[in-house]
């Protein structure tokens, strides 16, 4: 009688500790990070991004690993990169495109049908004072301090509350890439590890705290965040966003 009761509280033992195991698990990866989304966070003040599209020689770059070889060229190393705003056929950007403060594509407007034109679209932008905005394109005012900016859609979160148009539960899933801006102004640049729909990843920022968050691209996303050991460097894409760092001589 006396072992069967030791047996006992021997298993009592491990279940309870496989319990707390889970609870801890739990716990860390909804502090931390989703299970089904990767995220980076940028603080533009104390770290170099920029838009990136051809290289020196008008070459359009297309994909992280040939970002990587132009960013090393210029002795800097690639922290984070992430397709940006949607691009047409020819790789060139489908919406606005500002660099270095000059508007290489304009603003568009137009109605159509496909993510990008599902409305409200958006703009990411980011300021000389090094400041980021990510804001409606109605509510988007070209002037003379917008350093980089590139458009997309839709929306995903919109002055706090998800784009109207995306239903809980929806079986409408899909790889998804997106960016916002979290309450300190830092940027959070988010990618789903797997196929997830609308909702679930624009709730993945609205619960984060950011007021406005917008959707950059779909299956064809990639993203390099190798402090979170994830590595895609393939790609064929027309913008893409960077974060470097200058290499020690």
């Amino acid at each position: 009688m006396f072992d069967r009761i030791v047996k006992l509280n021997k298993w009592f033992t491990v279940v309870l500790l496989i319990l707390i195991s889970w609870s801890v698990l739990s716990f860390t990866q909804s502090k931390n990070e989703s299970a089904e989304i990767v995220s980076y966070i940028v603080h533009p003040d104390k770290q170099e991004i920029a838009l990136y599209w051809k290289d020196d020689s008008g070459k359009i770059l297309k994909s992280i690993q040939a970002l990587k070889l132009y960013t090393s060229s210029q002795n800097k190393e690639l922290l984070f990169a992430m397709n940006a705003g949607m691009y047409q056929t020819d790789n060139s950007p489908l919406g606005l495109y500002i660099e270095n403060g000059k508007t290489i594509t304009p603003l568009n407007t137009k109605s159509g049908d496909g993510n990008f034109y599902m409305k409200p679209n958006g703009i990411f932008y980011l300021t000389n004072t090094n400041k980021a905005v990510v804001c409606t394109t109605t509510d988007f005012k070209a002037n003379s301090s917008i350093k980089y900016a590139t458009q997309s859609g839709p929306m995903l979160v919109i002055n706090g509350k998800i784009h109207p148009e995306f239903k809980e539960g929806s079986s409408r899933v899909n790889i998804r890439n997106g960016v916002g801006i979290l309450p300190d102004n830092s940027i959070l640049f988010a990618i789903s590890k797997k196929e997830i729909n609308f909702y679930d990843f624009a709730n993945f920022f609205k619960n984060k705290g950011c007021k406005n968050a917008l959707y950059l691209d779909g299956f064809v996303s990639r993203a390099y965040i190798p402090e979170k050991n994830w590595i895609q460097t393939d790609g064929n894409f027309g913008v893409m966003i960077g974060v470097t760092k200058q290499m020690k001589k």
